[in-house]
């Protein structure tokens, strides 16, 4: 399942040592949630660690955020206890005992949430009116940040990467792959590519989207794909992991979100559920064709310029994000050459 690209300004990071984490020094804080029975890491994110504690009063998902940005969790917490008063579905927070949100123990973040039962579903798992279901979700959730963060953000200033920059790293990223030893069909087709890439780029530089454009802005959540949606049934149970929750062009949330739901291993767009998902997050949303084009244009111009899955390979000896490689290489591709098809898709 491919997993969504870090923004553009995103720097790769080392991967995080693992620890066990203290369950009954934070029990303590909790002792209504009752006495540790079992504590077992979740399937593995890429930002923060995981672990479903099952205790003498039920289950819980227990977080530990590698970051450890106490405000921003903060933050966050509180924006996920307003949605779900709005109806969203999400599943804020355990307080502690004194009221509070986020743990702190030998200088580290945690915190508790319910347990939510459900499953993960791709785009391949939903229906033509699933999909219409999760664009009025996604469109909700933007309409509803609105509401709980406050007044609007002011615009921000728009810079699109620039293809100078890229067409370094391209070949910074090539020298890595071709010295490789010994060599895997991983790094045969890193260096395909790569190599792709900068043809693409060399043919469509005159659309790389002008800088100063101030994009319609606003409160996203920030990482919204189907690792962090859970399903029960084929109703949306919990938007999880707002660690992302931050100001940025709404409708570019959109096209990335289902640029990661609909996207096949060959690396096409599901068309047809993209159409149906897109026309009711701009309802829900109060979106027009016009600002979902402009997201279309400028999403494309990101993939067509981003590498952070080889960064991560080749930078920092990274490999978690490989698997997801073939798929989201293939789609700038795809999506460069069917960019009108895309685009009615959108904003049809």
């Amino acid at each position: 399942m491919p997993s969504p690209a870090p923004p553009p300004d995103d720097t790769p990071r080392a991967p995080h040592a693992t620890s066990a984490p203290p369950v009954r020094a934070l029990l303590r804080r909790y002792r209504h949630a009752g006495e540790p029975l079992s504590c077992e890491p979740v399937a593995q994110g890429l930002l923060n660690r995981g672990y479903r504690l099952a205790t003498t009063r039920g289950s819980y998902f227990l977080k530990h955020h590698l970051d450890g940005d106490h405000q921003a969790i903060t933050r966050q917490h509180g924006a996920t206890q307003r949605l779900q008063r709005l109806g969203v579905p999400v599943a804020p927070p355990v307080e502690t005992d004194d009221g509070d949100t986020v743990t702190v123990i030998g200088g580290r973040c945690y915190a508790l949430h319910p347990w939510v039962d459900g499953r993960h579903r791709g785009g391949a798992q939903l229906t033509t009116a699933a999909s219409e279901r999760l664009g009025g979700l996604l469109g909700l959730v933007h309409i509803c940040l609105e509401q709980v963060m406050g007044p609007d953000p002011a615009a921000l200033p728009y810079d699109s990467p620039d293809p100078a920059d890229t067409f370094a790293l391209i070949d910074e990223l090539l020298a890595q792959a071709r010295g490789r030893t010994p060599r895997s069909t991983f790094d045969d087709l890193a260096e395909h590519r790569l190599t792709e890439r900068r043809g693409l780029l060399e043919r469509h530089a005159h659309r790389r989207p002008p800088p100063g454009a101030e994009p319609a802005t606003g409160w996203v959540h920030g990482d919204f794909h189907p690792l962090n949606l859970l399903y029960r049934g084929a109703e949306p149970a919990a938007i999880i992991d707002w660690d992302r929750l931050g100001v940025q062009p709404r409708a570019e949330e959109a096209v990335r979100a289902a640029a990661i739901f609909f996207v096949r291993p060959t690396g096409e767009l599901e068309l047809t559920k993209v159409r149906a998902y897109a026309r009711a997050y701009r309802r829900a949303a109060g979106a027009d064709a016009t600002e979902l084009a402009a997201a279309v244009h400028r999403v494309w111009w990101e993939r067509l310029n981003d590498f952070w899955i080889l960064r991560w390979r080749y930078q920092l000896d990274d490999r978690r994000a490989d698997p997801l490689f073939a798929a989201v290489s293939a789609l700038a591709v795809w999506w460069t050459r069917e960019y009108e098809a895309v685009c009615e898709a959108f904003a049809g």
